[in-house]
C-alpha cells in the first residue's frame, strides 16, 4: 500500500511525464511564436522600486514554526479565511495524525513561498504575502486523539440573542488562514482542502477582511458599522496571563471562539450619531470612551454622570456590559484577545446588504473568560438591536511545533 508521500510522488511524476510527452513542447513553441509576433506583449523589466515593493509585500514571509502558532499574538492581516471540517467516519486516530503531519508540511512550505508536493499550480505559491496557517481541533477530534478534552471544549451555552444556523456552526477541525494577498490565500485554502479531503468533509467556510496594513491611522480595524473594533486587548505578558495554556498537552495553545454575527446595516443607517455612540459607549470618530481618557486606549470613566445624574457611558452600552460585571465591579481575568474580520456577502431577497462580523477571540479558558462576558452582552447590550449571532463554534488551538515536527505532535507522542 502506497504512503501519502509515495502517492504524491507518483502523481507529480505523472503530471511531469504528461507535459514531457507533448504539452510542454507545444506550450514552449506557442510561447516563443507569440513573443516573436507580438514583441510589445513582452512584460516590462520591473524597476528597483517595484522589486522592493514586491519584497516588502508579496515575498514577505513569516515562520510556520515556533512555541505558538502564528496568527494569534501578531496583528491580523488584511484577508482571512476560517475553514471548519468534519471528520469522516472512517478516520481513526492514526488517520488524524497523518492528516496533521501532511497539513503541517503543506503549511510550512506555503508560508515560505514553496509549493507543496504535487501542487499543480506551484507558481501561485511564490508570493505568500505573510501567509499564516493555524490549526485547531474540536471536542470530537481531541477525543479521537486519545486526549481528554478541556472542560470548556464544547458548544457555548444557549444565549437568548442567538439565532444559530448549522451552516455556520460546529466543526471537528479548524484551519485558519491569513495573508495580505487574496490569491495566496485562495491557493493555500485549495491545497489544504485537497490534502484533508481523504480524512474530513467540509463543514463551513467563512471569508473575511480587515483594513490593510498601514491603511488605518490606528492599530485597530473598523467594522462595517464604522466602529473601531478590537480595543483593550491583552498584549506582552498579558498573553501569558489571559491567552496561553501553560501546562498539559495543549501548553502553548489556547481556546478559540468563532462567532458569525449578522449586522443590520440597513437599520443602522437610520440611527443618528448620538444613538450610535450611546449604544457603543465610545465616540465613532476615534473610539475614545464617552467619559475618560482620549483615544481608543483611553481609560474609561464608568462612574462619570451627566447633569441629570445618568451615567455618561450608559448602563446598557456595549462597552459597559463587556467590561463590568452586573454589580459594577471589573473582573480583570475576563480579558480576551479579539481578532475580528468583516464579511460582506451577496445580498438575498429584498436586502441590499448581507454584512457582518466574523468574531474571533482567543483566551485560556472559555468558561471563565468568554462566557460571563457574553452572557452580560446577551442580557442587555444595546448593540443587540442591530446584531444577531448566526454561527458559533469552539476549538482548542494546538501548540506550535519545531522544524521537522508537526502541529498536534504533543497529542500523539506522549
Amino acid at each position: 500500500m502506497k504512503t501519502d508521500g509515495e502517492r504524491r510522488a507518483f502523481l507529480a511524476a505523472g503530471l511531469v511525464g504528461a507535459a514531457g510527452l507533448g504539452l510542454g513542447a507545444a506550450g514552449a513553441s506557442a510561447y516563443h511564436a507569440s513573443a516573436e509576433e507580438n514583441p510589445e506583449r513582452t512584460a516590462p523589466i520591473p524597476t528597483e522600486e517595484e522589486l522592493e515593493k514586491r519584497r516588502i509585500v508579496g515575498e514577505a514571509r513569516e515562520s510556520f514554526y515556533g512555541l505558538h502558532q502564528a496568527g494569534i499574538a501578531e496583528p491580523p492581516l488584511a484577508h482571512g479565511v476560517f475553514i471548519a471540517l468534519g471528520l469522516r467516519p472512517e478516520t481513526d486516530r492514526s488517520g488524524l495524525e497523518r492528516m496533521l503531519r501532511l497539513l503541517s508540511d503543506d503549511a510550512a512550505r506555503l508560508t515560505q513561498g514553496r509549493a507543496p508536493l504535487a501542487d499543480t499550480e506551484p507558481e501561485l505559491a511564490d508570493a505568500p504575502a505573510r501567509l499564516r496557517v493555524m490549526f485547531a481541533l474540536g471536542e470530537k477530534a481531541v477525543a479521537l486523539a486519545g486526549v481528554e478534552p478541556p472542560s470548556w471544549l464544547r458548544p457555548l451555552p444557549a444565549f437568548e440573542i442567538d439565532r444559530l444556523e448549522d451552516r455556520w456552526s460546529g466543526g471537528d477541525v479548524l484551519i485558519a488562514l491569513q495573508s495580505d494577498d487574496p490569491i495566496a490565500l485562495a491557493h493555500a485554502q485549495r491545497m489544504l482542502l485537497k490534502d484533508s479531503r481523504a480524512f474530513c468533509t467540509l463543514t463551513w467556510v467563512q471569508k473575511g477582511f480587515r483594513n490593510a496594513r498601514f491603511a488605518a491611522p490606528t492599530g485597530s480595524q473598523r467594522n462595517l458599522f464604522g466602529q473601531i473594533d478590537g480595543t483593550v486587548n491583552p498584549e506582552g505578558s498579558g498573553l501569558d496571563t489571559h491567552v496561553w495554556i501553560n501546562d498539559g498537552p495543549f501548553a502553548g495553545g489556547c481556546s478559540m471562539v468563532v462567532r458569525r454575527i449578522a449586522m443590520d446595516v440597513d437599520e443602522w443607517d437610520r440611527a443618528d450619531r448620538v444613538a450610535r455612540e450611546f449604544s457603543v459607549g465610545r465616540r465613532m470618530s476615534d473610539g475614545s470612551p464617552l467619559a475618560g481618557g482620549p483615544g481608543e486606549n483611553g481609560e474609561a470613566d464608568f462612574a462619570a454622570k451627566d447633569k441629570h445624574g445618568f451615567h455618561v457611558i450608559g448602563e446598557y452600552s456595549h462597552m459597559r456590559r463587556a467590561r463590568l460585571a452586573d454589580d459594577g465591579t471589573r473582573h480583570e481575568h475576563e480579558q480576551i484577545l479579539r481578532r475580528p474580520f468583516n464579511y460582506d456577502d451577496a445580498p438575498t431577497g429584498s436586502e441590499i446588504s448581507n454584512t457582518g462580523l466574523i468574531f474571533v477571540s482567543y483566551q485560556r479558558d472559555v468558561d471563565e473568560q468568554f462566557v460571563p462576558m457574553q452572557q452580560r452582552l446577551s442580557d442587555g447590550d444595546l448593540l443587540n438591536t442591530w446584531t444577531t449571532p448566526i454561527g458559533s463554534a469552539v476549538f482548542v488551538v494546538l501548540p506550535g511545533c519545531r522544524e521537522g515536527g508537526f502541529v498536534g505532535q504533543s497529542l500523539f507522542q506522549r
